[in-house]
């Protein structure tokens, strides 16, 4: 594998793994964290199933997580569907501040449209 590939690789697997520990990662993947380890330090490289599973956690389908590190051009993915990917392996934490922001959101949104309709 390329040095840019490597580096790449060990870029992609920090993001799936976020704030987690190495071992908690690892337990989650079903490897130690030592392979974890081995991995950011780019001695090692994930077995396929693994590759599939860090590709899922960091917003990829494990064939683009692979043009990516081959260097090719990724198909264009629409924004929404890479933020829904992610959604689905963050932690539980960080999905329900995504929803408190959202639900902000309408709530503002709803009062200015009742503003609107009473302004009319």
């Amino acid at each position: 594998m390329k040095i840019e590939s490597r580096e790449k690789l060990i870029e992609i697997i920090k993001l799936a793994r976020g704030s987690m520990s190495q071992r908690a990662f690892g337990k989650l993947l079903g490897v130690s964290a030592t392979a974890v380890q081995m991995w950011e330090k780019g001695v090692k490289v994930p077995d396929t199933e693994n590759l599939a599973q860090i590709a899922a956690r960091s917003g990829y389908t494990l064939e683009e997580l692979l043009c990516c590190l081959e260097g090719k051009p990724v198909s264009e993915s629409s924004d929404l569907s890479l933020i829904l990917r992610q959604i689905k392996h963050m932690p539980l934490s960080q999905v329900a501040q995504i929803v408190q922001a959202a639900v902000d959101r309408l709530a503002a949104a709803a009062e200015a449209l009742g503003d609107e309709a009473k302004a009319s």
